[in-house]
């Protein structure tokens, strides 16, 4: 084995991400393009000699090749063990688990989450500091800057790793531990929820149809839903991971997972739907013809919180992202607990987290997670979701429409427009906020706007302020219009645009969310020139 010094070019600013880097497949079979932000990473955080990291991911194309890279990075800058999944996956949550478990400097995953895969799909890579969380801005930003100034990387030339058998391989002084990556994270389920009252919720007929969509969860539902839990087989369909994930993008929402949509709306629907993306952070929630929305998901996991024997002290507290519903304030006003709001982004319960002042959080974004890791976790909120349906005996819509009916219904759609160029996003918002100063006293939709914003935040840990996290148009009925640019894509931008009303009266809360919302979404459109702007008569996906 020879230890290489491989002269490289530094990244442009086009090259780099933010949280992580996410590029079409095209961008990384470039030359030394993997090898430069690789080493980027272990230039920036300068972990001790001998330090343990955690490697995996999704499964998705390029991540065999990418695993190999890592590990001959790693033996070159002198890390002591790597801990990779075998056939280099780890869900993204089961990864924070296994660098908090291991007690790791950090970890590196290979994903693009919810993007498409395949050779002309997605790829990415971040860095997990050592909560198990993403890094903070101050680390990706240093990791940024060393990709612009990069002129080498070192390498250990040596054959590939077998990861698809467990067992212990060095390279080099390095040891590579190769491990079940379902074992330690279903451990932490069963010791988090009541398989018992699951299995004898399976046990009487209840049934369950899990889309796994080719993805990263597929072994792990396969695992904890039809093996422990006792569900009959077949419940998890397309539970084999595919480097392309069978063609289709691994998006779990009402459009993306057509074929669930269809199976839950049929006469014969399964009592429970649910799904996972990419690499099972996500999750969406269904039940016999009833969309659950994650917003409302968290008010209700967090109003149920005691069911589950991992939470049977309850909340510390609970955060959401600045765009996901005040569906959960409501909750945590309640049960005598703060809700924080944040920015869009893990990153930021992290600290809150780490703190003791949150128990659960989520996004908008079919994200939901918990002080037990790091990250959102998609299987975990549908366990959880098994847990109260398990105790409550109730269905889907029973629980949902009785939680209306205490805490009021807060009406809710986000409208994407993706893949409008970078000018015309920024155009958008532009717009916008020359406007903000303006708008409060102003009616739209016979509402009355109480306040209009640019959000910023001020963690109350670290006192870190983060600035220019959306714009918020704020009425004095509690309906709120919200605008951000989003960086989930690798080409162009996504214009997100948010609307929410809420609703005390019962016999008024079984409408449609997007005949409701309708007049805002008009006048937040027309005040926004978003259409005249981007050229688009209407958004791509509506959630």
């Amino acid at each position: 084995m020879t230890m290489r010094t491989v002269p490289t070019k530094p990244f442009t600013d086009q090259q780099t991400g933010t949280s992580g880097l996410r590029k079409n497949v095209s961008v990384f079979l470039q030359p030394h393009y993997l090898e430069n932000f690789v080493q980027s990473i272990f230039d920036a955080v300068a972990l001790p000699k001998g330090s343990t990291i955690v490697l995996g991911g999704d499964g998705r194309y390029h991540n065999d090749v990418a695993s190999q890279c890592v590990i001959r990075i790693a033996a070159a800058n002198d890390i002591g063990r790597v801990i990779v999944g075998r056939d280099g996956l780890l869900s993204t949550p089961a990864a924070s688990h296994m660098i908090r478990l291991r007690k790791a400097a950090g970890g590196i995953i290979l994903s693009a989450s919810h993007n498409p895969g395949g050779p002309n799909g997605d790829f990415g890579i971040k860095y997990n500091v050592a909560n198990g969380g993403p890094a903070s801005e101050q680390v990706t930003d240093a990791i940024g800057a060393r990709a612009k100034r990069i002129t080498e990387y070192r390498m250990l030339d040596t054959p590939d790793v077998p990861l698809g058998k467990i067992g212990t391989v060095k390279v080099g002084e390095m040891t590579v531990v190769v491990v079940d990556p379902v074992e330690e994270y279903a451990a932490l389920m069963e010791k988090l929820f009541d398989f018992a009252a699951i299995r004898a919720l399976f046990a009487s007929g209840f049934t369950m149809a899990y889309d796994a969509m080719h993805a990263v969860t597929g072994p792990y539902a396969l695992e904890i839903i039809e093996r422990r839990l006792g569900a009959k087989k077949g419940t998890v369909r397309n539970g084999v991971p595919k480097p392309d994930f069978g063609g289709a993008k691994p998006d779990p929402s009402l459009t993306r997972a057509p074929q669930l949509v269809a199976t839950m709306r049929a006469p014969d629907a399964p009592d429970f739907g649910a799904a996972s993306d990419g690499d099972g952070d996500r999750n969406m929630v269904l039940g016999k013809n009833f969309f659950v929305t994650p917003s409302d998901s968290l008010a209700l996991l967090s109003d149920n919180v005691k069911l589950a024997p991992g939470y049977r002290t309850g909340l510390a507290g609970v955060a959401r992202s600045m765009p996901t519903s005040e569906a959960a304030d409501k909750v945590a006003k309640a049960a005598g607990v703060k809700c924080y709001e944040t920015p869009t982004g893990w990153k930021f319960f992290g600290t809150l987290l780490d703190a003791g002042l949150a128990t659960l959080c989520g996004e908008e974004s079919f994200g939901t997670g918990s002080n037990h890791v790091r990250e959102k976790d998609g299987l975990w909120a549908i366990l959880f979701w098994l847990n109260i349906l398990a105790a409550r005996k109730q269905s889907v819509a029973e629980i949902v429409r009785a939680h209306w009916k205490r805490y009021g219904r807060n009406y809710y759609a986000r409208y994407d427009y993706e893949n409008v160029t970078v000018d015309a996003g920024n155009a958008v918002m532009a717009r916008v906020r020359g406007q903000l100063a303006t708008l409060p006293g102003v009616k739209m939709d016979g509402r009355t706007i109480a306040t209009a914003d640019e959000f910023s935040y001020r963690d109350p840990v670290d006192g870190s302020l983060s600035t220019h996290q959306g714009l918020r148009v704020i009425f004095a009925d509690g309906s709120r219009i919200l605008f951000r640019l989003s960086g989930t894509g690798t080409a162009g931008a996504t214009i997100r645009l948010y609307i929410e009303s809420p609703e005390l009266d019962p016999a008024r809360q079984d409408r449609e969310a997007t005949e409701v919302l309708l007049g805002l979404f008009t006048a937040a459109v027309t005040v926004s020139q978003l259409h005249e702007l981007t050229g688009r008569t209407a958004p791509n996906v509506v959630t």
